[in-house]
């Protein structure tokens, strides 16, 4: 065998995913805001792109909207493929010639005009300025430290707000400030007693009974009895009422009231301030709206702007232009109509898996969540003939608006439990919704415990385990019969 060197030839195959497929499948997984902004920077790159309302030859293609009546099969409610085809319209019908559905509301029933549109009459609110006001926690305690201490104490207060955390706990070691400034750990504790006092009142608590404590004494409520009462908050979360009333001297209506009191203080007062940045609200990407004999999609296309490609611009640029410049156009034009294209095939695919979603889940949309059935992510890709994943990236940050509120894409797949009868599995969710109920319905002095629970849910049909119910009880936040026994006869005194 030859150690020389030498040339070989090998022949292999590899699956290779091009920049414009990557890019596709980012655009499959975002919702339609984050769309806009990848627009926006698009347009920004590519001088042939711009919004609707420019001097481009191309107009925008129609809204991409489907039919969800039982008739009709997914792949009728429109045209499939990526060939950038009209969706299958009548272009005599009412529904092309208005707004879309976030400036005018599907049947009345849908309209946003509480999300600050300003397609009414008039101009509407600014948002802006409301959000101008807002100032954080740290904000408004600086300010105040600014105004009643001296430089130094300042320079301790400012470490202490920075430790304080979005509730208005204190989250840091009052040593660490002390080693940090180089002062002892009693001028420390002397300044934060003087930060406790800052608005909201239970600022800068170590505890929740240190935090109660501080608004009691803002309320001039903190007498030897309610002082008692807060070193004690574990019998009160037992509901060993007798004990605390030995505890802290009083008869029962005495501690009806001091409880009533604890219940108006805020544990977390510092969630009431802006928390440095800003909370989107949900914007919903699909609308779905009731019809005869069946229920109509449309993307909101509030929150996607059209995308148009400016051939006169193309040619003007390329007249005269040398080779490398027309190379680049060609790209760029290129670039241009790929990602229209992109963009249209993202909206087909997105209202055609919501089709079959609403078709699946008919009984959920007519009659409520006691009717959702289950559903996996394979079902609905094998009727509409994509794969898993794209099914995934299209029900992923999205989310639905209809009658019955703002749902996300996800929430519509969840897991199935056996009918006691045999009949059709019913959704985890639709039994949780039994669950809620039964539990909002029990009487104070008759407390459903979960084997009574499991009976109940078994007459109504469900085959389902007592540690099943445990599960889906403490996932909906619902404490079990004891605690809840507890909260009740705690309630009934206070009230």
């Amino acid at each position: 065998m030859g150690l020389g060197p030498r040339l070989d030839l090998r022949q292999s195959q590899s699956l290779v995913m091009t920049p414009q497929l990557q890019q596709a499948i980012r655009l499959l997984a975002l919702s339609n805001l984050e769309v806009e902004s990848f627009i926006a920077e698009e347009i920004e790159r590519n001088p042939l792109l711009e919004s609707a309302g420019g001097e481009g030859e191309e107009t925008p293609p129609p809204e991409p909207m489907a039919e969800a009546g039982e008739p009709a099969t997914a792949d009728e409610l429109m045209l499939g493929g990526g060939d950038g085809a009209a969706l299958d319209l009548d272009l005599n019908d009412e529904n092309l010639h208005q707004d879309s559905a976030a400036d005018r509301g599907l049947d009345g029933g849908l309209s946003l005009e509480g999300m600050g549109s300003g397609g009414g009459e008039g101009e509407g609110p600014d948002f802006d300025s409301f959000e101008a006001g807002e100032v954080s926690l740290h904000e408004h305690l600086l300010a105040q430290a600014g105004e009643r201490l001296d430089a130094q104490d300042w320079l301790t207060a400012r470490q202490i707000i920075e430790l304080i955390e979005e509730t208005g706990w204190l989250g840091g070691s009052l040593l660490d400030i002390a080693q940090r400034l180089g002062v002892p750990l009693g001028e420390v504790e002397r300044v934060l007693a003087i930060v406790q006092t800052f608005d909201p009142a239970g600022v800068g608590a170590r505890s929740l009974a240190e935090c109660l404590a501080l608004q009691a004494k803002e309320a001039d409520r903190y007498d030897p009895a309610m002082a008692r009462l807060i070193d004690n908050l574990d019998y009160l979360g037992k509901g060993n009422l007798g004990a605390l009333r030995r505890i802290c001297g009083v008869d029962d209506e005495d501690l009806a009231d001091m409880i009533r009191e604890l219940r108006a203080y805020d544990p977390k007062p510092g969630c009431r301030f802006a928390q440095g940045s800003r909370i989107e609200a949900v914007v919903p990407d699909v609308f779905v709206a009731r019809r005869a004999g069946g229920w109509a999609i449309e993307l909101n296309s509030a929150t996607l702007p059209k995308l148009l490609v400016n051939r006169t611009y193309y040619a003007e640029l390329a007249t005269g232009a040398d080779r490398r410049s027309k190379a680049w156009l060609s790209e760029c034009l290129a670039s241009a109509n790929w990602l229209t294209k992109a963009l249209d095939q993202r909206a087909r695919t997105i209202v055609k898996v919501t089709a079959e979603i609403v078709k699946q889940q008919d009984g959920f949309f007519r009659h409520g969540v006691a009717h959702l059935r289950p559903l996996t992510l394979r079902q609905v890709a094998e009727v509409i003939g994509m794969h898993e994943s794209t099914v995934s990236r299209v029900t992923s940050n999205k989310y639905l608006f209809c009658e019955r509120g703002l749902f996300e894409l996800k929430y519509f797949f969840t897991s199935g439990i056996q009918s006691a009868d045999g009949g059709d599995a019913v959704s985890a969710e639709a039994v949780k919704s039994h669950i809620r109920a039964l539990i909002a319905a029990e009487p104070a002095d008759r407390i459903l415990s979960d084997d009574q629970l499991v009976e109940l849910l078994r007459a109504k049909g469900f085959d389902i385990a007592r540690r099943t119910v445990a599960k889906y009880r403490e996932a909906l936040g619902i404490g079990s019969s004891v605690q809840r026994r507890r909260q009740k006869a705690i309630g009934a005194r206070a009230a």
